[in-house]
């Protein structure tokens, strides 16, 4: 099995449900039998403040940062975040981006305005970006506080994880009465990017 270093760059804001993300990710990575280790999430992580977090695995992980041009996925719960990462992703990665807005404090302050163009820039950037509306997919399914699976969701389609292993770290990982939400949070992102890239 080719164990080559794999670099996930997670961004969004206070709130999205990253901390639960990166660790599900990096537990997934652990039961494969890679090594694998996550950053601390940075940030403000209250609500509405900028947050981040990165995992690594491979055969052997030292550490879990990455450097700018370096993420082989980035993957942002909002889109404005997207564009504040960009820099990170590595030439030939994939950005995934929830098409959600949440406007930060000088925007609701009316300090300043959302940038319209967005998505146009980070196409700009990025040879394969993919915009997902996780927000409506939670919805679909249930529980709005799901957005984080739908999104490890989409994103487990490019990583080499058996889909049986997300779902026993899910179950594992998440409230018991929540449990079903979330495989179907789960199997709905997945699905999307799967048609997404067809």
């Amino acid at each position: 099995m080719d164990k080559a270093t794999k670099s996930i760059f997670i961004t969004g804001v206070g709130g999205q449900g990253i901390l639960l993300a990166s660790e599900l990710l990096t537990s997934v990575a652990m039961r494969e039998g890679y090594d694998a280790k996550k950053s601390e999430v940075h940030g403000m992580a209250q609500r509405g403040g900028s947050v981040i977090s990165a995992v690594k695995f491979g055969e052997k992980v030292y550490s879990p940062l990455i450097a700018q041009a370096e993420a082989d996925v980035l993957l942002s719960f909002e889109k404005l975040e997207a564009l504040r990462y960009i820099k990170y992703l590595a030439p030939g990665g994939k950005v995934i981006v929830n098409t959600q807005e949440i406007f930060p404090g000088p925007v609701s302050a009316g300090l300043m305005d959302y940038p319209k163009d967005i998505e146009d820039k980070i196409k700009e950037y990025a040879e394969e970006a993919i915009f997902i509306d996780g927000l409506s997919i939670a919805k679909e399914v249930g529980n709005v506080r799901t957005v984080n699976v739908v999104l490890l969701g989409a994103t487990s389609y490019f990583l080499p994880f058996k889909k049986e292993t997300w779902k026993e770290m899910i179950e594992g990982n998440v409230p018991p009465k929540t449990i079903e939400v979330n495989l179907q949070a789960f199997d709905k992102g997945y699905t999307t990017v799967a048609n997404y890239v067809k």
